[in-house]
């Protein structure tokens, strides 16, 4: 099992390159067959390419990050956290509630993201 520390610095990298990565960078976090269900209810895409694809489609938009609170279990996160849009003349967050589970070598083996079109604010 991870130590509480290696997935909390998982967590950390994982929320620094959302903000300031690319989509390559992002998947090396996630182990060769990880899945990602975000939001809840949407489609579950699973391996490298899948979730490069997901990365991929926001990469370039201007975004922060922040994390409010983190909890860690066993080999499992859950943490809130922000995630600030910037286009220019409209600032939007969203905070979702992310859960990870982790392998051995605290690479992310599940993601999901508790959030919803009606918890997007403009800022």
């Amino acid at each position: 099992m991870p130590s509480r520390e290696a997935i909390a610095d998982t967590v950390n990298r994982y929320l620094d390159l959302v903000a300031n990565g690319k989509a390559d960078d992002i998947v090396t976090l996630y182990a060769d067959d990880a899945t990602v269900e975000d939001p809840i209810g949407s489609e579950l895409r699973r391996g490298r390419e899948a979730l490069h694809e997901f990365y991929a489609a926001f990469q370039d938009a201007k975004k922060e990050t922040e994390l409010a609170e983190l909890r860690v279990g066993g080999a499992e996160a859950a943490f809130l956290w922000h995630l600030t849009l910037d286009a220019g003349d409209t600032r939007t967050r969203i905070s979702p509630i992310s859960t990870m589970t982790f392998d051995e070598e605290a690479k992310i083996t599940s993601m999901r993201a508790f959030w919803s079109p009606s918890d997007v604010r403009v800022l």
